[in-house]
């Protein structure tokens, strides 16, 4: 579905990700996981076209990626929750939903259904529709940005550090909504400092160390690396 084939990634004169290779198939929850710095949102970023590769090659559904614009990436169907979230913070709840339909075309004609599907993931946005984005709580607002995303009916759904800054009830809620959304049929690629619950919840995981991928394997197995656990885990 996607393959991220030997890329080198750039800022400027330095590089962040040197020959990294990945592959997500349809229906599966894969995980990057590595430290603050590693490249993980670089990746992301990457695959929405807001980054071009310097080198390797970037391929969705057999079409190659490199030279698109993050829109024309979006229609293809790809979206990403971003880190930030990045909502219209002056704007409704519903308007902020209604943007994440608006420029594609097969979403646009679904709007309908796309709001009562995000609606029964995230009731609360039903009824903070009117309420400016920007006076929503914290988890509120990452709910807002998952059901942006999905509104543009997107076949893979990124996730860059969905859990950040949120209490950790509200964590556990945020994993429990995206294995729903998976168990739907979703794709999802996912970003996450909390290692453990991204494991846990991963069909297949990639670690990401100074830019480049050192290990990759089932989600469980994983867990149980003694690099990863002492690592990552504190054990």
């Amino acid at each position: 579905m996607l393959a991220l084939k030997q890329i080198d990634v750039y800022y400027g004169n330095i590089q962040a990700l040197w020959q990294v290779s990945l592959g997500v198939e349809a229906g599966e929850v894969i995980a990057i996981v590595g430290a603050n710095g590693a490249g993980k949102s670089t990746i992301l970023r990457t695959i929405s076209g807001l980054i071009k590769p310097r080198k390797g090659s970037i391929e969705f559904d057999s079409k190659r990626m490199n030279l698109l614009s993050p829109d024309e990436i979006v229609r293809l169907g790809v979206s990403m929750v971003p880190e930030g979230r990045e909502l219209f913070p002056r704007l409704s709840v519903l308007e902020n939903l209604e943007l994440g339909a608006a420029y594609v075309n097969r979403a646009y004609t679904q709007t309908k259904e796309s709001l009562a599907w995000v609606h029964s993931l995230f009731p609360i946005l039903r009824e903070r529709a009117s309420q400016l984005a920007g006076t929503l709580s914290g988890g509120e607002q990452q709910m807002l940005a998952i059901g942006r995303a999905l509104m543009s009916r997107p076949k893979i759904l990124m996730l860059d550090e969905p859990s950040l800054g949120l209490a950790p009830r509200l964590v556990s809620e945020v994993f429990k909504t995206t294995a729903q959304i998976n168990r739907q049929g979703m794709t999802i690629l996912l970003v996450e400092q909390n290692v453990r619950q991204s494991l846990k919840m991963a069909h297949r995981a990639y670690v990401l160390e100074n830019g480049r991928m050192v290990m990759e394997g089932l989600g469980k197995e994983l867990m149980a690396n003694k690099h990863v656990k002492e690592a990552y885990l504190g054990l």
